[in-house]
């Protein structure tokens, strides 16, 4: 157990914000890094400013660098009535629960009208579903005609974390789990999370660019495979013949 204060392992630190009762949505890197490409991609396509960052001591000791400046391995951004929370670091299930409990707190202080958390969801269906979970009727009641209700089963990681916090503080909170098939970023899964929150938010993102870097991760995958399998084509190399020396 720790005898410091949770703001001691824990710190966020924002400029002041100007929405009121914002939506926020949070994406940590997981399985086909999918909260993590949605988040940056509502980022950059809202023109969202950053506004912040989560600081901890149970984050890895490493500097992010982004066109040569160092930034904040865990940024905050906002834009009219939203606010992102994305991180370029994975968060270690050891440290789950205390930053969960910093973000629900942050975010009460914040008076945030829901919490939305992107995800990504392993399956060997091959189908490019998005399964949705909520925190009370209410909440499931809106997305169910847009998701595959997840009806039975966990959600691992800062998410589930963030997840339970939010039930616990009845807090109005949905999750959104992109089906992927593969550990490699699935940026596709995030394009199909991305068409869920604009149903939910009546949004316009263009999802293209995301299809068009599945396209260039599946290219580059595709030959790597292709070196593997002449590598394991190849015969074994036979080894070069020693001559003894005279003198």
């Amino acid at each position: 157990m720790r005898d410091e204060p949770l703001e001691e392992y824990v710190k966020i630190v924002t400029k002041p914000l100007k929405s009121k009762n914002p939506i926020v949505i949070e994406g940590f890197p997981g399985i086909g890094l999918v909260g993590n490409i949605a988040s940056q991609h509502l980022i950059e396509e809202l023109g969202m400013h950053y506004i912040g960052s989560i600081d901890s001591k149970y984050f890895p000791p490493i500097a992010v660098l982004f066109n040569g400046l160092i930034n904040m391995p865990v940024r905050i951004y906002e834009d009219s009535e939203m606010i992102v929370i994305i991180s370029d670091i994975p968060i270690h299930p050891t440290a789950s629960y205390d930053i969960s409990k910093a973000l629900m707190d942050w975010t009460q202080s914040i008076n945030a009208r829901e919490v939305v958390s992107l995800a990504g969801i392993a399956t060997m269906t091959g189908e490019r579903r998005v399964f949705g979970g909520a925190t009370n009727p209410e909440m499931l009641e809106r997305i169910k005609d847009m998701v595959e209700v997840f009806q039975v089963g966990t959600i691992s990681g800062i998410s589930g974390s963030i997840m339970t916090e939010c039930f616990l503080r009845k807090v109005p909170a949905i999750s959104l789990l992109g089906e992927t098939h593969s550990p490699n970023p699935d940026p596709r899964a995030a394009a199909e999370v991305i068409k869920v929150i604009n149903k939910l938010y009546d949004l316009d993102i263009n999802t293209q660019k995301l299809v068009t870097q599945a396209e260039q991760i599946e290219l580059e995958l595709q030959k790597l495979a292709e070196q593997v399998r002449t590598t394991e084509a190849a015969p074994p190399a036979i080894p070069r013949k020693e001559f003894p020396m005279y003198g």
